[in-house]
């Protein structure tokens, strides 16, 4: 079962021109289950700060991330067409997933550019998590098989992905109500509209 940890370092919130801001701060929240949240604007006690940077940070990010998806881009489109899944779908999960890091670990153990976990990893074919092609096929070939198990319903093929398929099943093939799971799927399907707009 694939147990999806969101990277939500998406959520850079526009930086006022007020002078008076001088950092932009960062906050890691990792709940009970190994879920990490990431944001600029924390809403309870429980965010740590990771990371004081000066909001031109934000745009080096950006470019970083930028470079990272052109760099796999390749990859990523060979994948959509061997598994007939649409390309602007898997930029979608990757980019909620990692941001485009093809290093990136959370702390439950998924790993890569769309965040495998071991078992998720062998199943469908990736020896070595850590490689992006092996990560963006076996993480692709996962997504088709939720799109065939939930045909036509591409948000609870979505929600499979973070939470499991058994999860989506035990309630009755709906989303979860898993407030990750939930922001997750909004996520992804944003960024998948929005390729297509």
């Amino acid at each position: 079962m694939k147990i999806g940890i969101v990277f939500f370092v998406l959520w850079f919130s526009t930086i006022a021109t007020d002078s008076s801001l001088v950092y932009a701060d960062i906050y890691k929240y990792t709940d009970k289950n190994g879920h990490s949240y990431f944001t600029d604007r924390p809403n309870h006690k429980k965010y740590r700060l990771i990371i004081r940077t000066r909001p031109k940070s934000y745009n080096a990010a950006l470019k970083v991330m930028a470079g990272n998806k052109k760099k796999y881009s390749s990859i990523i489109l060979a994948a959509a067409q061997k598994y007939k899944v649409d390309e602007a779908l898997i930029h979608a999960v990757i980019r909620a997933e990692s941001a485009y890091d093809a290093n990136a670990i959370s702390t439950a153990g998924a790993v890569g550019l769309m965040q495998l976990m071991p078992g998720t990893a062998k199943q469908y074919g990736a020896n070595n998590r850590t490689d992006p092609k092996q990560n963006v096929f076996a993480g692709t070939r996962y997504l088709k098989y939720l799109m065939s198990l939930f045909p036509n319903k591409l948000e609870l093929a979505v929600a499979a992905y973070n939470a499991g398929e058994n999860t989506v099943k035990r309630y009755s093939n709906k989303i979860p109500p898993y407030p990750e799971t939930q922001k997750y799927v909004r996520q992804v399907l944003f960024f998948y509209k929005k390729k297509h707009v």
